[in-house]
């Protein structure tokens, strides 16, 4: 898989995906990270890439010509998507990292400064992505997340390919709580049932756990899960749980 991003700042992206699951994923050939400059595509000798908004205002805007530019330069594979990192966009979550880890190749898009010029939203046709309501100093930490969070679903990226299917927000529910070594610290013990050995039991336990940490600290995503299309497991051990 493909992922190629439109930034200013290239090196913040080279940088963040030499580490952990990107880099892993990269030195098993499963992805890899291109980066292109709109420096690299202005006409002056400047490389001048904002400007002044028109109807004044503070900040800078970035320009369409570089952007567009850059954008246009990546060979466009047919199974690919197109993003662009904005505030204003619908917010990234592990439904959408499924989606597009279904993809061949991912542009990605970064701002910076005060935002884009409007006529590079219309232009490139991407899919306006936030991680959230808030404000980061650019589009590049953003995107970073996004390639992780694409890269560990990918078939080998992972040690363990079970890890993946039960992080939180796979399926509208949080993680079950976790332990390892020691059995005891200061004065916390391992749950019992842990100890066992009884597969059955355990796999029980983690499910209620499931339940019960998602309702408490995420009653909105547990409302979503009681109305998805529940096995007969899961009905049951949510009888028990309520």
């Amino acid at each position: 898989m493909r992922f190629d991003v439109v930034t200013l700042f290239p090196d913040i992206i080279k940088g963040a995906c030499s580490e952990s699951m990107p880099q892993r994923a990269g030195d098993k050939g499963l992805i890899s990270i291109n980066t292109v400059n709109p420096r690299d595509y202005t006409h002056d000798k400047h490389r001048k890439t904002d400007d002044t908004p028109y109807g004044g205002g503070a900040g800078m805007v970035l320009s369409c010509q570089p952007f567009m530019d850059a954008l246009n330069s990546i060979e466009k594979e047919e199974n690919s998507g197109t993003i662009i990192m904005t505030p204003q966009g619908e917010i990234f979550n592990q439904k959408m990292a499924k989606e597009f880890a279904s993809k061949s190749q991912i542009r990605i898009i970064c701002g910076h400064y005060e935002g884009f010029d409007e006529r590079i939203r219309i232009l490139s046709k991407a899919r306006e992505v936030s991680l959230g309501d808030f404000v980061l100093s650019g589009g590049e930490y953003s995107a970073i997340c996004i390639i992780d969070a694409v890269s560990r679903l990918l078939e080998g990226t992972l040690g363990n390919s079970d890890s993946k299917e039960y992080d939180s927000h796979s399926e509208y529910l949080l993680e079950y709580p976790q332990y390892t070594k020691p059995r005891e610290y200061e004065g916390l013990e391992v749950p019992e049932v842990l100890l066992s050995g009884n597969h059955e039991k355990i796999a029980e336990w983690r499910r209620r756990k499931q339940f019960e940490r998602t309702k408490q600290k995420r009653p909105d995503l547990f409302s979503k899960f009681i109305k998805t299309n529940l096995s007969d497991y899961d009905k049951k051990i949510l009888k028990e749980f309520e």
